[in-house]
């Protein structure tokens, strides 16, 4: 099995794959579905309204760092934030465009910066969202939010976290994993063709 430390361009989707197929039933956090099924239930959700690729992909990919953290996944006994978000964004960000890493590592602070900004929105969390809030950090400070504006991949951020507070249905059917490893390769592929070429040195 791979390490994050071995990936490639060509393993990382079997990497995730494997990753759902061996932990996504675990609990996610006292919700009434699974981890599987909330990562894949906002991804179908982000398909099924037209959203573009990589809001799909991000939506899907979210919560991975739950798998990848070396502090394990959150519980409702939890007294300390257990910082998924950076694990994942830490696995993701060798191979995937920004705006997905950006989606993964700051949807915990989109649900502040929305508690914040946007008062009703704290109403529609749920009991195990609002525990993780308070160990998050609670709503954002002035100063937070307008540090927080000046991200380039703002709105597909919150685009995310909107799938994430969505893709907790009990009762609803997804397709897997492997019906968005195409969406996730390509995004692969995005990353390493857009990315810079770096310049070797010349011979002395």
């Amino acid at each position: 099995m791979s390490t994050p430390q071995d990936l490639t361009r060509d393993t990382i989707v079997d990497f995730l794959g494997d990753i759902f197929a061996r932990r996504g039933n675990e609990e996610y956090l006292g919700e009434p579905v699974n981890m599987g099924q909330h990562m894949l239930q906002g991804a179908t959700i982000a398909e099924q309204n037209g959203q573009p690729e990589e809001i799909i992909v991000g939506a899907l990919l979210h919560d991975i760092g739950h798998f990848t953290s070396e502090f394990g996944t959150f519980t409702m006994e939890d007294t300390e934030d257990r910082h998924h978000e950076d694990a994942g964004g830490a696995v993701l960000e060798r191979f995937f465009p920004t705006v997905i890493t950006d989606c993964v590592r700051y949807h915990v602070a989109a649900k502040r910066y929305l508690c914040a900004t946007r008062p009703s929105y704290f109403d529609r969390l749920t009991k195990a969202s609002v525990h993780s809030l308070n160990l998050q950090g609670g709503p954002m400070t002035a100063a937070e939010v307008a540090e927080f504006e000046k991200n380039p991949n703002l709105a597909q951020i919150i685009a995310v976290r909107y799938l994430d507070d969505a893709g907790k249905r009990p009762d609803m059917v997804t397709p897997d994993f492997w019906h968005f490893a195409p969406m996730v390769q390509r995004m692969v592929d995005r990353h390493f063709d857009t990315a810079p070429v770096k310049q070797q040195a010349p011979a002395t």
